[in-house]
């Protein structure tokens, strides 16, 4: 699946696109002031993206040829709907790129793909504090499930737990 419209091509990642992509990732950790928790790196992408069993898919947008964003996603479950389900992880638009369509453009290719692919739902995840965020998602019909907390276990904490 391709969607090119005007200076915007938006397609599925190749395996020569890890090193833009991982500068994407870095350049959104900045923006979310999350770089402290930038902890990998492009030969752990490349594994989970083309290796031999890929943890998830990514594509990138790029403006008159020039990659200025990515949506990095994978497929989880609804037990309630029983279908998979389309979650994106992260989706970037550099800051110079913005209120070009570029987001929206991602967001219509990878509802797509969900259609296609026969999945129950797109979700995704919000920081609070991202107001334009917030507002973005609901000017395409998203529902914000406020009443849903995230909870991670990371690090000493996830081995902690194997031992209790």
């Amino acid at each position: 699946m391709q969607n090119t419209t005007h200076s915007l091509n938006i397609r599925p990642a190749k395996p020569e696109d890890v090193p833009t992509i991982f500068s994407l990732i870095k350049a959104l950790a900045e923006y979310e002031r999350l770089s402290h928790e930038v902890t990998g790196g492009t030969a752990e992408l490349h594994k989970h993206l083309f290796g031999d069993r890929p943890y998830i898919e990514a594509i990138l947008a790029e403006w008159e040829g020039e990659s200025v964003g990515f949506a990095l996603f994978f497929c989880n479950y609804s037990t309630f709907l029983t279908q998979p389900g389309l979650y994106l992880e992260d989706l970037f638009v550099l800051p110079d790129y913005r209120r070009r369509g570029i987001g929206k453009k991602m967001f219509q290719y990878l509802a797509q793909l969900a259609i296609d692919r026969q999945y129950g739902r797109f979700e995704w995840s919000v920081l609070d504090w991202n107001e334009s965020a917030i507002a973005f998602y609901k000017s395409m019909g998203a529902v914000i499930l406020n009443d849903w907390r995230i909870c991670r276990l990371t690090g000493d904490n996830l081995q902690t737990l194997t031992k209790i």
